[in-house]
């Protein structure tokens, strides 16, 4: 387990402190539709952190074909009808470029700052010409109001307990999943971004915001900056 990551419930869990059985449990969202509105049908997507595919399944029912890279060899199981690759994102040097390349699930905000150098990096190698980045971002309440909770309709509870200041400006986030019949928690390390600061980190990577595509900031849409 990575320092400052660490995982419980049943099943295996990974060196973030993800549980595969709990990745595998959750519910797709609007992520699908945010990123089917915003690329051209049958792109070919790299999608960077896809754990058991929650979202990659959602896309290839959409005609996309995607490429799914996850460091879990575990999480990669899950994946059904996409190619996958077992790798670190922030390493990742394939010799093709895709039409976009997906880094979801706020792993922008990692709290290591090399690690995202590398990861938006990754994302930058990896784009075709004329191609896009999508990045969803932390919410601007993401470390505030906490302890709260949100009951899904699909009947877990999902309980954001602690946001805790570790220095540098990172946090150690603590979030708890309860079902039914299970209960998984995660610990991880997170780096709150404003936007001037998210931006800042693009720029870094020879990328820049081309726009915001939801109303909170949460997802956005980035192109190769001009040289």
């Amino acid at each position: 387990m990575r320092h400052g990551y660490a995982g419980t419930g049943p099943g295996a869990i990974t060196p973030d402190g993800c549980a595969v059985e709990l990745y595998s449990r959750l519910p797709v969202r609007d992520e699908p539709d945010v990123i089917a509105a915003a690329v051209p049908a049958g792109a070919h997507i790299l999608e960077l952190g896809s754990g058991v595919g929650r979202i990659t399944h959602a896309l290839l029912d959409r005609g996309f074909t995607v490429t799914a890279v996850d460091e879990s060899p575990e999480m990669l199981e899950r994946v059904r009808g996409a190619r996958t690759l077992c790798a670190s994102i922030e390493t990742l040097d394939l010799d093709e470029t895709f039409d976009v390349v997906l880094l979801a699930s706020f792993l922008v905000h990692s709290g290591d700052i090399e690690v995202r150098r590398g990861m938006l990096r990754v994302c930058a190698r990896h784009l075709a010409d004329g191609g896009c980045v999508l990045i969803q971002r932390e919410g601007a309440d993401y470390h505030t109001d906490l302890p709260r909770e949100r009951v899904d309709p699909t009947g877990f509870t999902l309980r954001m307990v602690s946001s805790d200041p570790m220095g540098d400006g990172v946090h150690s986030v603590r979030a708890e999943y309860a079902f039914p019949d299970a209960t998984w928690t995660q610990t991880f390390l997170a780096r709150p971004l404003t936007e001037e600061q998210f931006e800042e980190a693009l720029a870094e990577a020879g990328l820049k915001v081309d726009r915001y595509l939801t109303e909170d900031g949460v997802w956005a849409r980035a192109v190769r900056s001009q040289r």
